[in-house]
């Protein structure tokens, strides 16, 4: 049963025969009407902040979602930042390990076209040695055979009073040499 203070205040009784002083009846019933308006106030302003509070409660939540949210969201991009990064690392990785490897092959391949050109360098050299040996022999018998005179063509006939021989220039010297000269020049090249 709900009383506003004016109800109270206009609430009426029936007179009886030896009842209450209608004044003090009055005079209570306008203090109880005062103090039912003072709480019903009261009530209303509680109500009110109530209110209040219930939407300040409400707009925190709403804050602290958002913020889970952000935090949420920060987390995941974080994660997906990471997870880049560690892609983008391994892909480096990877692409300096394949340029290394290239590098290596690279360089075998140079290192085998080297050896190749020092084996065809020391086959050319040995060639060339073979022709000059073969020349150098070839001169050596000639130089042998032209020492020997075994026709007598370069023969000088004695003379009765030779005189003494003067010794013989380099030029002659060389024009003499002995097989065996020869042999040893030949076996030092």
């Amino acid at each position: 049963m709900k009383f506003t203070a004016l109800e109270i205040k206009q609430q009426t009784f029936e007179k009886s025969f030896r009842g209450y002083d209608e004044n003090e009846v009055k005079a209570f019933l306008n203090v109880v009407s005062l103090e039912w308006e003072m709480l019903v106030g009261k009530m209303r302003d509680l109500e009110r902040d109530n209110a209040q509070l219930k939407d300040k409660i409400k707009h925190f939540e709403r804050v602290e979602e958002a913020l889970h949210d952000t935090l949420q969201t920060a987390k995941e991009t974080a994660e997906q930042r990471i997870s880049g990064a560690k892609r983008e690392a391994q892909s480096r990785l990877e692409k300096a390990e394949l340029e290394a490897d290239g590098i290596l092959r690279e360089a075998q391949n140079q290192r085998q076209a080297i050896r190749q050109d020092i084996q065809r360098l020391a086959e050319r050299r040995d060639e060339i040695v073979r022709g000059i040996r073969s020349y150098l022999d070839m001169a050596s018998a000639s130089l042998n055979a032209f020492a020997k005179d075994e026709a007598g063509v370069f023969a000088v006939p004695v003379a009765a009073a030779e005189p003494k021989a003067a010794k013989p220039t380099k030029a002659e010297a060389a024009a003499t040499a002995s097989a065996a000269d020869l042999d040893a020049i030949l076996d030092s090249i």
